[in-house]
């Protein structure tokens, strides 16, 4: 689960995947004097210096005057996220580069990362000239991404299958064993999973990830509902075997989504980009798999989904900023490596349990993201250079 993401309406919002076009624009020319949309986030304001801005490969520079980490979001208007970016923190700056088309939006920033934010409605106008084709090997790229995220969803059921069924069942340890491999699939695809809609709320929320009102014994549902009546209550009851049946439902839901999906070039870039956030500010905490401790699991998927956007828009990278191409293949081998050190066959998924992990390994984990999340952050920006 993206870290914080509630649901479509109140997602936490780490501005990185603007997957609001289906084919690549040019790049807008109606930004700030440096190039770029500027957003400045305060404590109780959101300044956005254009209102209105043209269709096209779009770069916001934000700039965090407040007091307080905060995240910033453009929004469609019925709140589903185009771009995210999370834990910008105080006198802090970042850039985003995404893609976007014609439509109305709202950019807003959220001091605390807490609440819905304070909202800045924008315009973006369409126009021949905004608009253009995407390079052959970026419609390669997204052609190719998108297959590989249909195969991850279409094996993720299968596997689901055997979970939900040792939950129909009754059978806990049965359940137990099942829990970590149907989850792989999906973690896999976590850069593009604010494309899919509202599935992700419904299948992969934390119990502290629920909307404020929403009722655990009624609203929670998914796979971590799942966990902690396994790990932590130890016993499956009515109640969760029927959530194995919504849990198969909205599974299968997904894959018929994954063919109408918006993925673009930078969408697959910034999606990496934030997963890798998530992984930070989740996996080497234990909060993702706070009651299997199976976060290890998480871990790796979520860094070959990130990989596999890289390997995939290599080609277009490697023409534009073969430095950076370089130093990304440096990284992910590093933290291929040092996860490796947590599982004896490198062609299993068994890991460690992640509560054996002491401080100082998870501290080792952390930096190795980091080291990779900072290179990774300039992808999008050398895709559509």
């Amino acid at each position: 689960m993206r870290a914080v993401r509630l649901s479509v309406v109140t997602a936490a919002v780490t501005a990185a995947a603007l997957t609001a076009v289906t084919g690549c624009t040019a790049k807008s020319d109606a930004k700030g004097d440096d190039g770029a949309v500027k957003v400045v986030a305060k404590d109780d304001s959101c300044e956005v210096s254009k209102k209105e801005f043209p269709a096209g490969h779009v770069e916001l520079a934000v700039e965090n005057r407040g007091t307080k980490v905060t995240e910033v979001y453009i929004l469609y208007p019925d709140d589903r996220i185009v771009t995210e970016r999370e834990n910008i923190g105080p006198g802090t700056k970042a850039t985003i580069t995404a893609e976007v088309k014609a439509g109305e939006y709202e950019i807003a920033c959220k001091p605390g990362m807490k609440g819905d934010g304070i909202r800045q409605k924008v315009t973006v106008s369409g126009g021949g000239a905004a608009v253009a084709k995407r390079s052959p090997e970026m419609d390669a790229a997204v052609a190719a991404y998108r297959q590989y995220v249909q195969a991850q969803a279409d094996e993720t059921l299968p596997k689901v299958k055997v979970f939900t069924d040792a939950v129909r069942a009754g059978d806990v340890e049965a359940a137990k064993k099942a829990y970590a491999d149907s989850r792989i699939g999906w973690e896999r695809t976590e850069p593009v999973a604010e494309s899919f809609g509202d599935i992700d709320p419904k299948v992969d929320v934390r119990e502290d990830g629920l909307e404020a009102g929403q009722d655990p014994a009624k609203d929670w549902t998914g796979w971590h509902r799942l966990e902690k009546a396994l790990w932590q209550d130890k016993k499956i009851g009515e109640r969760e075997k029927e959530l194995a049946g919504i849990l198969d439902r909205d599974l299968a839901d997904w894959v018929k989504r994954v063919g109408k999906a918006d993925i673009t070039p930078t969408s697959m870039a910034n999606g990496a980009k934030e997963l890798l956030d998530e992984v930070a500010t989740g996996k080497v905490t234990g909060e993702e798999e706070r009651y299997s401790h199976t976060d290890l699991v998480d871990f790796k998927a979520n860094v070959e989904g990130a990989q596999k956007s890289f390997e995939l828009l290599k080609p277009v990278a490697s023409k534009n900023d073969p430095k950076l191409v370089a130093e990304l293949d440096k990284q992910f081998a590093a933290l291929n490596t040092l996860l490796d050190k947590y599982r004896t066959d490198k062609s299993s998924y068994v890991f460690t349990s992640y509560d054996k992990v002491g401080q100082a390994e998870r501290k080792e984990l952390s930096d190795g993201v980091n080291a990779l999340a900072e290179p990774l952050s300039k992808l999008a920006a050398a895709v559509v250079k």
